[in-house]
């Protein structure tokens, strides 16, 4: 992948200029979806964006020193690091890539938590450092099954390269790994029933309780961005490609839509479970889903 491919895919599409707009319509469809279902109005379509504006014309909280200087990276790190796993997904024909891509958008995809834990204890709440510690138990959890779903259908087509892996065939294994991914996503997105670590009615938003202003703007614009990234990356491995790239997008944008309604019917439908049994619903996901990946790799073999 040369220069310019690597630049149009970041700052183009389905990078920052489709990634941001994008983030902001994926809030609004959950929000709106749920609130459908649970017969309320719900918020009008504009109203992500304008609670980003609203932010960041607000104060943020006098800080000085380190604490300060690390409450502003925080929420920039996770914004950075969602629009570049966005940026690597491999939605157009020929779009390019490299030898272990994947590796690096699994990387990508895992810094936001990393920065939400890390937000939580830096802000010295109680409250904040309650939702880290929610954030960090849930984090291990959820991605033993979203590692191993995802390593074992690169392992299977023989490729941790997203380009080829997006091109490769459908196998029992594949479907069996988006099945386990998409079990994954709620928690991932801190959606009910695996809405935890922000939990209002319990720690008044967990970790982001002490953000306010331009900073929560950075945090509320992130978790859109992982909206984005991961509904994209689920989306890429459903998708054929296709020769024309208009019609790539297309599909891609229309899938990830989908989903984005799939996850919000789930929430709507469900209420926010306790951390011990989160904790033992995903570990006998891990042990289902590594019972069924090594019998669909036995399977490969002998048709092959």
């Amino acid at each position: 992948m040369n220069l310019l491919t690597a630049l149009a895919r970041l700052l183009i599409f389905p990078g920052i200029l489709f990634a941001i707009p994008a983030a902001w319509f994926f809030l609004w469809v959950e929000r709106k979806s749920v609130a459908m279902m649970q017969g309320r109005i719900g918020p009008p379509f504009m109203q992500p964006f304008y609670d980003f504006i609203k932010l960041l014309g607000k104060g943020t909280p006098p800080r000085t020193g380190i604490v300060g200087g690390l409450m502003r990276a925080w929420p920039l790190i996770a914004v950075s690091t969602a629009a570049g796993a966005v940026g690597l997904l491999p939605v157009l024909p020929s779009s390019g890539g490299f030898q272990g891509d994947l590796i690096l958008l699994l990387a990508l995809l895992e810094v936001p938590s990393i920065c939400i834990i890390a937000a939580g204890f830096t802000s010295r709440s109680i409250f904040g450092e309650i939702g880290s510690a929610r954030e960090a138990v849930l984090s291990v959890s959820y991605n033993v099954v979203f590692l191993l779903a995802i390593i074992s259908v690169a392992a299977s087509q023989h490729t941790f390269r997203l380009e080829a892996l997006a091109q490769a065939p459908a196998t029992p294994l594949r479907w069996v790994g988006i099945l386990a991914i998409l079990i994954c996503l709620p928690a991932k997105l801190h959606l009910n029933p695996f809405s935890l670590p922000n939990a209002e009615q319990e720690i008044y938003s967990g970790p982001m309780v002490e953000f306010a202003g331009p900073e929560l703007a950075m945090w509320e614009l992130s978790h859109g961005l992982e909206w984005v990234a991961a509904t994209g990356l689920v989306a890429t491995l459903i998708a054929p490609q296709m020769a024309f790239w208009g019609l790539s997008a297309l599909v891609f944008v229309a899938l990830s839509f989908g989903i984005v309604l799939l996850l919000s019917a789930l929430a709507a439908a469900t209420a926010r479970l306790a951390i011990d049994t989160t904790v033992r619903f995903y570990w006998q996901c891990t042990i289902i889903f590594a019972v069924l990946a090594v019998s669909s790799a036995l399977f490969m073999r002998l048709r092959s």
